[in-house]
């Protein structure tokens, strides 16, 4: 199969497309920034992969006009060109954060969308553009929206509470008791490739997660369990920890709201739909399995 991936030189890209190769496929780059893209669209490639995108902008210095320059007009350009082509298949890697930002219960697809960020309501406008076109008979079109993404090379908020487990520093968020979804780089990959693969699986929207949650107190003390640390779990009252985070904010702290947002909140996601349209039970890679690969590539 000949493969197109935008995005191909990031984490997901770049995993992704050794991934494929073992798999005796194709693999070619797509730089949507040069004027000679669209020539690689006419040598008849199987399948797009568009990771392509303005990640998320934790420290809020983007402007919103540039996430929807980028995550929802330049991929209209891509899919209109995908149509007009003989491609077949069409992935759009969008975001679970298109749907919500908070996620009281399960995450699943049949969850009214209501981004609150620039960067959820860009990838949900590339989405509504996306449904919004009639699709020739015999292309698929997949929009994939995956939770925290992680893996060897890509450290995010896991590398920080490494660094806590590893300088012996007491984990002071045990009051917070939360369950979230990861997806291992390992299960991503498989679900791609299976969906290439499987002339049966239907066009729509995917949530991409782990088979089963975790909470952020089970998380460190697997971070601790692996880099063979004693961990220590401190359960300060709520109270305080959002005072201290407050005043993060303002004295730019390591622990401020969003990184408490992030360690503590729960955000779960269903990941029923996918394995249903595959025909499988479960992901080859389970979400402790994943985590400690990820973090044995921390430890140096």
């Amino acid at each position: 199969m000949n493969i197109l991936i935008t995005g191909i030189t990031g984490f997901v890209g770049n995993n992704l497309q050794k991934y494929l190769f073992k798999k005796q496929n194709i693999v070619t780059s797509l730089d949507l920034r040069s004027n000679e893209w669209k020539k690689k669209l006419d040598n008849m490639a199987d399948a797009i992969i568009h990771l392509a995108g303005k990640a998320h902008d934790t420290k809020k210095t983007s402007g919103a006009a540039e996430y929807f320059e980028i995550n929802t007009d330049l991929t209209a350009t891509l899919f209109d060109a995908f149509l007009a082509s003989g491609i077949k298949d069409f992935i759009y890697f969008s975001s679970v954060k298109a749907v919500a930002d908070e996620v009281a219960t399960i995450l699943d697809e049949t969850e009214i969308p209501n981004p609150k960020t620039p960067y959820g309501q860009s990838k949900l406008q590339a989405e509504k553009y996306i449904l919004s076109k009639e699709i020739p008979q015999g292309k698929r079109v997949f929009i994939i929206r995956p939770c925290m993404i992680h893996g060897p090379g890509n450290k995010g908020n896991l590398n920080l509470l490494y660094n806590i487990v590893n300088k012996r520093i007491p984990y002071p968020l045990a009051a917070f008791e939360n369950q979230r979804s990861f997806l291992s780089i390992d299960n991503l990959n498989y679900l791609i490739e299976n969906i290439l693969s499987n002339n049966n699986v239907p066009s729509g929207i995917y949530n991409f997660a782990d088979d089963t949650g975790i909470s952020t107190n089970d998380l460190v003390k697997i971070i601790g369990s692996v880099s063979d640390q004693n961990v220590k779990l401190i359960n300060i009252p709520k109270l305080i920890i959002y005072t201290i985070a407050k005043a993060g904010d303002v004295l730019k702290l390591p622990l401020n709201s969003e990184t408490l947002k992030k360690l503590t909140e729960n955000y779960k996601v269903s990941n029923k739909k996918i394995k249903t349209a595959l025909s499988i039970a479960s992901l080859p890679v389970s979400t402790q399995v994943g985590l400690e690969k990820t973090i044995k590539s921390f430890i140096i």
